[in-house]
């Protein structure tokens, strides 16, 4: 063998591990493109709705549905690896919020009356950012973030406390589903005489923004260099809010109230007539909520855990506390979406 095939056969055995990790950092982007599928897959399980599910079409919907939430799981798991590069990590922190974009996604495409499917727009947004994922070096930044973000985070936990009276109503309004939409609507109404007061409802939207702004800012900080799972379960957590606050406030502010003109009640939020699980459009919407409940929990308890910890509690406490607080949104979130599809308590 010559000097120079030594020389190549050496290269290629210190590139070849580079090549690998940069490869297996584009599986998100893969899961990610996947995504519109395996929701159209869960719409043809369920059926119209006249059809009557027999137990294996149940259990065959149950198991799509899982999987359609495996893809922002998986952002979580990708985002913790320690061996990934920045530029892959927030690709993973971006597929996390894959199913609040897909909705922010469908918004804008009506809006603008786009005859594009929705699927074809959504897999080359994915190719356009896997490309760049694999065109970004691949090294391992050391250390913490440069800029000092102490304040930036102080800040965005007193105004995400404030922020929280309001969707902690939001929430209790929406339980509400679960008696009925008439139900549901006396208690907006009697929100509404407070949050949409011609002084409350700007401050509120400015907060609302500042919270989804400095979220994402924080991410961007946060994710130059690893993290454990509790810093990368809420910097991901946070990542699904900002892109669901700011998708949010588009649906509601610019396309029902601007553009097309129409209240936003229960049976917009259900995307009534024909509901959220039999409309092959509003399917999204099943994740896209759940998700949303979940997190905002969830991540204030990470938030809680934090706070704990630097007031001197044990980490067995802190994260027990932490615990608490998923749990109370997984179930929270789970009787909601029951409502929005339309279970009632009378019924059960």
């Amino acid at each position: 063998m010559s000097l120079s095939d030594t020389a190549r056969s050496k290269k290629l055995k210190r590139d070849l591990p580079m090549v690998q990790t940069r490869t297996y950092s584009l599986l998100p982007v893969l899961a990610a493109i996947c995504y519109p599928l395996l929701l159209d897959l869960f719409h043809a399980a369920i059926g119209p709705p006249e059809a009557q599910l027999s137990a294996s079409g149940i259990l065959a919907a149950t198991l799509i549905l899982a999987c359609v939430l495996a893809v922002p799981a998986l952002g979580v798991f990708f985002a913790a690896r320690t061996s990934a590069s920045t530029s892959a990590r927030r690709l993973a922190f971006a597929c996390v919020a894959a199913p609040t974009i897909y909705v922010f996604l469908g918004v804008l495409q009506a809006m603008a009356g786009s005859a594009l499917p929705d699927e074809l727009v959504w897999c080359v947004f994915w190719l356009a950012v896997g490309v760049w994922t694999w065109s970004r070096p691949g090294t391992q930044p050391d250390g913490q973030p440069k800029a000092n973000i102490a304040r930036w985070r102080i800040t965005h936990g007193i105004t995400g406390a404030i922020v929280f009276i309001y969707v902690g109503f939001h929430i209790i309004n929406h339980l509400f589903g679960l008696i009925g939409p008439q139900a549901h609507a006396e208690v907006m109404d009697l929100g509404r005489k407070i949050y949409r007061a011609p002084l409350v409802e700007p401050l509120l939207v400015a907060l609302m923004l500042f919270q989804a702004t400095s979220g994402l800012y924080l991410a961007w900080r946060w994710s130059a260099s690893p993290l454990d799972f509790h810093k990368t379960f809420q910097v991901a957590s946070g990542v699904y809010l900002s892109m669901f606050i700011v998708g949010h406030m588009n649906s509601v502010f610019l396309y029902a109230r601007t553009v097309r003109h129409i209240p936003t009640d229960w049976a917009f939020a259900t995307g009534a007539p024909t509901g959220l699980i039999h409309d092959a459009w509003n399917i999204r919407l099943v994740p896209h909520y759940l998700l949303g409940v979940f997190l905002v929990l969830a991540h204030l308890g990470s938030g809680l855990r934090t706070v704990l910890i630097a007031h001197g509690f044990t980490r067995i406490a802190a994260n027990r506390a932490w615990i608490g607080c998923t749990l109370a949104g997984a179930v929270i979130a789970i009787a909601i979406l029951i409502g929005m599809c339309g279970g009632r308590i009378a019924a059960l």
